[in-house]
């Protein structure tokens, strides 16, 4: 592997190297004093794609000219929305198109999903997950297991890092899986903690959890877009993610289930049924009696978010051209780059606290400061780089490999170097 060079020339020399480059100037950037920013906050929101400003008009002009008949007729007939994004989502997850589908948001998703996954039965009643794990992911199993009257201080299992370290190892998680085994209903677990950036070994995690007896879900938000994954393979039960951080869809836009085909098959798997999750064949016989398709689209509940989903559209577009797997190799050697930069900093204190195995991360490096970490993430604002910053103490900064470059790293680097 070529050795590293903290110089502006050799990350030039890193870009031109790169077959995904040109990705860059597809994508709309803030500006700082004339130029883009750099811009390494893809894990809060991704930029938006120069091509959804048409892609919105397609669907405006269809609506203007053809008003109704837009769901049957136009360029992109909106009766089949949803279903214009599952290929390429599919080849990002691991799934068929079968196991794939675009819905609602993120936490709605988890907690629909759930109702149909998290089935306390007698002493079979816990769920277990990360402790930390994202807010919003807390509240949704703290209310589920509160539906069903139980306790969240008893119903909930939190695995915790050992003392002095600040991510998990899959054996402790391992361990807790077959501890709690006998009392296990859920493990339900992030694909990739937001404070640290530790990608789990899901398929690890789902071969415990199934040998207890437990269903496994999982919630990609920060992974869908990120890393590749295998759902299907690794026989994951259910997972949801949402898509305005790396798939670049925009504020609010529509989130995707995964459900895999053994339970999507399933008709008599309870969920809450919707008009567009009945069988299509009768659909439109708009009689009593809820038949759901086969597939992981008979979750879905409401006729589909058209003008929530174009931006998916339009971004999994070039997701389709550059390669999940091409991005995953491009964003291993950025990152692996800007680390070493990183590490060129000894006037700055701080902590990576992201494992260093690039199999146990993904675009984001989370640095930790034991102090005046909000005010360094302040500077770095006022001096045109936008990360974020997440109590306690850590800034994550996450260079996306599909518009981020090489030179970007090298300059937030310069920055930090003369600057701080």
């Amino acid at each position: 592997m070529l050795a590293f060079e903290p110089t502006s020339t050799f990350a030039r020399q890193l870009d031109a190297q790169d077959p995904l480059h040109t990705f860059k100037n597809d994508f709309h950037f803030p500006q700082h004093e004339g130029r883009n920013a750099i811009y390494f906050c893809g894990n809060s929101l991704g930029l938006q794609p120069k091509a959804v400003a048409n892609a919105i008009q397609t669907e405006l002009n269809s609506w203007q000219q053809l008003a109704v008949g837009g769901y049957f007729g136009g360029t992109n007939p909106w009766l089949y929305y949803q279903d214009y994004c599952k290929p390429t989502l599919a080849k990002l997850v691991g799934a068929s198109t079968q196991e794939v589908t675009v819905m609602n948001a993120l936490t709605v998703n988890l907690h629909l999903l759930m109702l149909s996954f998290y089935k306390p039965n007698g002493k079979r009643y816990k769920i277990l997950m990360e402790a930390g794990a994202f807010p919003s992911d807390q509240y949704a199993v703290e209310t589920q297991v509160r539906q069903y009257g139980f306790n969240p201080d008893e119903a909930i299992v939190e695995i915790a890092p050992r003392a002095g370290e600040k991510t998990l190892r899959t054996a402790d998680i391992i361990e807790s899986i077959n501890t709690h085994a006998e009392e296990l209903a859920l493990v339900m677990f992030a694909g990739m903690n937001y404070y640290t950036g530790q990608l789990f070994d899901m398929a690890a995690i789902t071969k415990a959890g199934h040998a207890a007896g437990a269903m496994v879900g999982f919630d990609l938000a920060h992974v869908t877009g990120n890393v590749p994954v295998q759902l299907h393979g690794w026989n994951v039960d259910f997972a949801a993610w949402c898509s305005y951080k790396y798939l670049n869809a925009g504020p609010g836009a529509v989130g995707g289930v995964f459900v895999h085909e053994k339970h999507a098959q399933n008709v008599q798997l309870g969920r809450l049924g919707g008009w567009w999750g009945n069988d299509e064949k009768t659909r439109f016989k708009m009689e009593k009696g809820f038949v759901p398709k086969a597939d992981a689209s008979g979750w879905c509940m409401s006729t589909s978010q058209v003008m929530n989903t174009v931006c998916l559209k339009a971004s999994l577009e070039m997701f389709e051209q550059a390669g999940i797997e091409n991005l995953r190799a491009k964003s291993i050697r950025l990152t692996a780059y800007l680390q070493y930069l990183l590490q060129q900093l000894p006037n700055l204190s701080f902590e990576i606290i992201t494992p260093e195995n690039p199999d146990e991360r993904g675009a984001q490096l989370s640095l930790y400061f034991k102090e005046n970490g909000r005010a360094i993430h302040d500077a770095m604002h006022a001096a045109g780089i936008i990360v974020d910053y997440r109590e306690p103490g850590v800034i994550r900064v996450a260079p996306a490999p599909m518009y981020c470059s090489f030179e970007d790293v090298y300059r937030f680097y310069e920055i930090l170097k003369t600057q701080f």
